[in-house]
């Protein structure tokens, strides 16, 4: 596991997003997409991997109109538990980033003891390092370091809240600041408050 001393530029780093099927009063969500955009270091290209995953209730109609996914997109999808071999692989010994990333780490938990992190939050990061933004929505993020373009063209055809965009849109915000702010040599620690547990 990393740890604050270590070089960022010695680090593996993994973004992660989640999308859900949205709860109704008295629900427990549930994850129907996850992408992953993980590496050996941040300079190298990042493997990106999605699934979309079963679910045992519909997704809600205000979830679906969020990310486009519906029920009847999820009838050949495995359920949660048959992915873990997959993200303990992209997301094991990686710092892991998401953007505000509360719900990530919710449906992690379903994994007791999996121990991945220190966590990486590319919210938090975007207000210490981009003040000034009128939001700091990750699209907002992106266009304001100039990372959009590049999100489409790796992945051609998505877009924002599509699990697989979306993370790869917070790995390349890492990368763009790390680079931008010469931070390759310098311990996770400088990432302060962006960076915890």
């Amino acid at each position: 596991m990393p740890h604050a001393g270590d070089i960022i530029g010695s680090l593996r780093f993994a973004a992660i997003d989640f999308e859900s099927a949205g709860a109704a009063r008295g629900d427990t969500d549930q994850p129907v997409q996850i992408g992953i955009a993980a590496c050996s270091s941040l300079e190298a290209e990042p493997e990106l991997w999605t699934s979309y995953i079963a679910t045992d209730r519909p997704v809600l109609w205000s979830a679906s109109q969020v990310h486009g996914i519906t029920t009847e997109m999820l009838a050949d999808a495995p359920p949660f538990h048959a992915l873990w071999p997959d993200i303990r692989s992209r997301l094991g010994g990686a710092v892991v980033a998401g953007h505000n990333p509360a719900t990530e780490r919710k449906f992690l938990r379903r994994f007791p003891g999996h121990g991945f992190g220190p966590w990486l939050d590319t919210l938090v990061l975007g207000k210490m390092c981009v003040p000034g933004l009128p939001d700091y929505s990750l699209s907002t993020l992106c266009d304001a370091l100039g990372v959009s373009p590049s999100v489409d063209a790796l992945l051609p055809g998505r877009q924002w809240h599509d699990a697989l965009y979306d993370a790869l849109a917070s790995f390349l915000v890492v990368r763009f600041l790390v680079r931008e702010l010469k931070l390759s040599g310098q311990p996770l620690e400088v990432l302060g408050k962006a960076v915890g547990k």
